[in-house]
């Protein structure tokens, strides 16, 4: 059962605050997004064939009408043999959310607000009444101004990276695989765990990452009150809009330097570089064949494009194709995770290294998240530039692609800019300055 009333004024962060204590989520791409609060329905799923169960358990949910579009949040951990615990405590192998509450807007103001339940077929009426009652009243709290939310007074911070020997060894034994022929390329991660003095809440973090990052998907996933993923990806995995695929296919790495000349000039050198263009193509290559069996039309540029952000430039291709009627979003976000861009080249070859040479749980970083309806839409991202945490532990994940010609100091430059973005957002939420090389 659904009923959905029109909202205007209307801010994400009002309704999401307003929701603390609750399970939350956020999902933005420049001015549109979608913020949803409680649990109707909740979905899990372990092992390698988590994306069909997922799948399943979405189609037979009920269907309201023809004319509502049902749809469910989450997402997957990198792994398909990953298992809930420590920093990742809520968060299975896969796990999405028929909320109770979801929000829809833009930079309009205007939006749409919508309530469901399961309810009992024989207390259908009841319900619809309860439903109409409790959305006006939600409608009517949301449309007036909402409150300044101050910034905290300086809050302590404590960071602690994953060591540089480590590091240093672990590159050179991805290199060594490389040199022998067993890979040719492998995506390394290291994470910095950020200790506060007092609680940065999820939203108020995801809030100030989505107003210094544009250009990038935001994603908020608080499925337990209490510990919440955020992040701000660059690439679209995929996305599934009335029978058509849409996906970005990011590689290749460069920062922005000091000045606008120093920006485009680092920017003309990402545009140029062998190493980083070489890089990319394996992305692209294997995206575009991985999609073959589950898509038709598939249309890649044959020259990548710059994507500039506000902390770090990427070389982007744009892939395209279509899908039949009967396939899923799920499908697709199957048959390309992970890619390249976030494992490595050969996909198992490169799993099974990072196994050996990371000492930690990647958990859901670098895996799908986002949301999909019963029809078939979608969308997914990697859980790149990425948190998790209870508002005073953060663990924040970075990586780099490592091909021939990649350095240990090289890498670890790249992923200390790619920490930048959850940290820079920590400080204008009023923590101290970090630095992610801390020891």
């Amino acid at each position: 059962m659904t009923v959905t009333v029109p909202v205007r004024g209307l801010t994400p962060w009002t309704f999401l605050r307003g929701a603390a204590g609750s399970a939350r989520g956020f999902w933005a791409r420049d001015e549109r997004w979608i913020a949803h609060a409680g649990v109707a329905f909740d979905l899990q799923a372990e092992g390698a064939d988590r994306f069909r169960r997922i799948r399943a358990s979405i189609e037979a949910l009920p269907h309201p009408s023809e004319d509502v579009r049902v749809r469910v949040y989450g997402g997957f951990a990198f792994r398909d043999d990953h298992a809930a615990g420590g920093a990742w405590s809520g968060f299975p192998s896969a796990r999405f959310h028929l909320p109770e509450v979801e929000v829809t807007g833009d930079a309009s103001g205007r939006g749409r607000l919508r309530l469901q339940r399961l309810a009992d077929p024989t207390e259908v009426e009841a319900t619809e009444r309860e439903l109409r009652a409790a959305s006006e009243d939600l409608r009517e709290r949301l449309e007036r101004r909402p409150p300044e939310v101050a910034v905290p007074a300086a809050v302590s911070a404590r960071a602690d990276a994953s060591g540089r020997r480590a590091w240093g060894d672990a590159i050179e034994a991805i290199l060594a695989a490389i040199r022998g022929g067993r890979v040719r390329k492998a995506v390394l991660a290291r994470t910095l765990d950020v200790h506060l003095g007092g609680r940065i809440d999820p939203v108020d973090l995801a809030e100030t990452l989505w107003r210094r990052n544009p250009g990038t998907h935001l994603f908020l996933f608080e499925p337990s009150p209490g510990r919440a993923l955020v992040g701000a990806a660059p690439e679209a995995l995929a996305t599934v809009r009335a029978g058509i695929f849409h996906a970005t296919a990011v590689a290749g790495s460069v920062g922005v330097g000091e000045s606008d000349d120093e920006r485009v000039r680092m920017g003309e050198s990402l545009l140029s570089s062998a190493k980083d263009r070489a890089e990319h193509r394996m992305v692209v290559d294997d995206m575009v064949a991985r999609l073959g069996p589950v898509a038709t039309g598939i249309r890649a540029a044959d020259e990548p494009e710059l994507l500039p952000l506000a902390r770090i430039q990427h070389l982007e291709t744009a892939i395209r194709a279509r899908v039949a009627p009967e396939r899923h979003v799920l499908d697709l976000v199957a048959a390309l995770h992970p890619t390249p861009a976030v494992c490595g080249v050969p996909r198992d070859e490169a799993l099974a290294l990072l196994h050996d040479e990371e000492p930690f749980e990647r958990g859901w970083y670098a895996g799908p998240v986002g949301w999909c309806s019963v029809d078939g839409d979608g969308h997914f991202v990697p859980a790149l530039r990425t948190a998790v945490g209870d508002g005073r532990e953060w663990r924040l994940f970075a990586g780099a692609g490592i091909v021939e010609g990649s350095t240990a100091q090289g890498e670890w430059d790249e992923t200390g800019i790619k920490f930048q973005p959850v940290l820079r957002a920590l400080e204008a939420r009023g923590v101290d300055p970090i630095t992610p090389g801390t020891p």
